[in-house]
């Protein structure tokens, strides 16, 4: 039944779909003028406004026949620039939990001086969108409001109901994190069976040719340690051994020379086994390997020499700011350092800071961890209700491009979500080249070609998700 009732949804989906590309080419000036709204609206920490972009969008699905009822903007009381918006197209089926279309209006920061285009204006250049953001995270912030829309002007009745959690705060949740405020506080509006969210999107070759699609399945667990030493100083013409430079510089010495042990999990044995057929050759044959053995030195070895390969299999810690002394004449009476890690799913916060504290082996140096612990829980399971719908739709958009999951290395607010129980997906159907295209650095851009495939990819893949029996 769930896969006759997958590729009778399809029918539905592609038959338009084939008529326009025969017929009509598909118009995309309603979604650009969407995502250019929500691009060049400010929100960054610094001086934006995540609640003005939500209540940009609000107006939108309110002009798209969405009562207000089914329309929130939820604004933290002390945080009045930090509203999220919450909107939610109902389901027939009662008793089926929504699904969730998460995705963060929050950018990092981003001067003028630095870029050689303005970042808060969308510029398409050489096939390509410029702005802060065009990426992280508007393309599938846009893409889900886009589809909000647009199921709702067609008359889409979904047996599943759908909710669009548009949050703020992601990029900076030392500080402020909106997905697990509403979580804390308005837990009944953030409740789902499942959500989709960033932290995965597609790869191109130095050709421009798609190398495979990718689905996230959970992550690593983002957690700074803060080293302090002191010391009493002195005249630094009386120097001493006793130095809280020399403590800090050698404790951070050892930890570059440290490597936590390989931890291959699910995600990451899957990763490899897929990618070892893709890639091929010498790393091919390490990554099926691995994938067979994650004992197997020899390949575990090798793939290592690649940083983002190296990260996949164990927990990272690196050296990211040093601050120490007070005068240049003066012997440092503090030094201090912020360590950063990337701590692998089901490994304990607190064990990897005894483990570094093993590292450092000074006893002059006090560890401690920076804010509240980041919530730590389990991938989210592969199973075939998430994985058809995806295939079903690739293999018509893309045929024989791969999907192939992976755990982030990185974080998203999907540690937060999947903490709370709600599975979490990293999914974007959005294809792009191996550097990063300027995510969190300078000239931010994205493919024109791979936001409106991915437009279009999200839009099929969540209406078949709602349709499922």
């Amino acid at each position: 039944m769930f896969r006759a009732s997958v590729l009778s949804a399809l029918a539905l989906l592609t038959a338009g779909a084939a008529q326009a590309k025969t017929e009509t080419p598909v118009d995309y000036s309603a979604f650009r003028g969407l995502f250019k709204e929500m691009v060049e609206t400010n929100t960054t920490l610094s001086s934006g406004s995540c609640t003005l972009a939500a209540e940009r969008v609000a107006a939108r699905l309110k002009a798209a026949g969405y009562a207000d009822k089914d329309v929130t903007v939820v604004v933290p009381p002390e945080h009045p620039k930090w509203g999220a918006l919450i909107a939610t197209l109902p389901g027939t089926d009662a008793k089926a939990k929504p699904i969730m279309l998460l995705a963060h209006l929050d950018v990092v920061e981003a001067k003028r001086s630095d870029w050689t285009r303005d970042p808060l204006t969308l510029i398409e250049e050489g096939g390509y969108f410029y702005a802060r953001g065009v990426s992280d995270d508007k393309a599938m912030a846009a893409s889900f409001a886009d589809a909000m829309v647009r199921y709702k002007t067609e008359g889409f009745k979904p047996r599943r109901g759908l909710k669009l959690a548009l949050t703020c705060g992601e990029e900076t949740s030392d500080t402020f994190d909106g997905v697990d405020w509403l979580l804390k506080n308005h837990r009944d509006l953030m409740d789902a069976q499942f959500a989709l969210n960033e932290g995965a999107g597609g790869l191109l070759n130095a050709k421009g040719e798609r190398v495979f699609l990718g689905i996230q399945a959970g992550e690593k667990v983002y957690q700074d340690y803060t080293l302090v030493t002191t010391n009493p100083g002195g005249h630094s013409s009386r120097p001493s051994k006793d130095n809280a430079i020399y403590h800090l510089s050698g404790a951070l010495a050892r930890l570059g020379a440290y490597d936590f042990p390989i931890a291959i999990n699910e995600a990451t044995r899957n990763h490899f086994a897929r990618m070892g057929l893709i890639e091929g050759g010498e790393t091919g044959a390490a990554m099926l390997a691995a994938a067979k053995n994650p004992d197997d030195v020899a390949a575990t070895s090798l793939l290592a020499r690649d940083a983002g390969r190296n990260s996949m299999m164990r927990t990272t810690c690196v050296a990211t700011m040093v601050n120490a002394g007070h005068a240049p004449n003066a012997l440092p009476q503090r030094a201090e350092a912020n360590v950063n890690c990337r701590i692998l799913p089901g490994q304990k916060i607190e064990d990897v800071r005894d483990q570094l504290v093993k590292v450092f082996a000074d006893d002059k140096i006090a560890v401690s961890m920076v804010g509240e612990p980041s919530p730590v829980s389990p991938p989210p399971p592969l199973t075939a209700a998430i994985t058809a719908p995806i295939d079903t739709v690739s293999k018509a958009m893309w045929p024989g491009v791969p999907l192939v999951p992976a755990m982030s290395t990185g974080a998203t607010d999907g540690r937060f979500m999947a903490a709370a129980g709600i599975p979490t997906y990293g999914l974007s159907g959005m294809f792009g080249d191996a550097s990063g295209n300027g995510v969190h650095g300078l000239n931010e851009r994205i493919l024109v070609r791979s936001l409106y495939e991915g437009r279009d990819f999200l839009y099929s893949v969540v209406k078949l998700y709602a349709t499922q029996k």
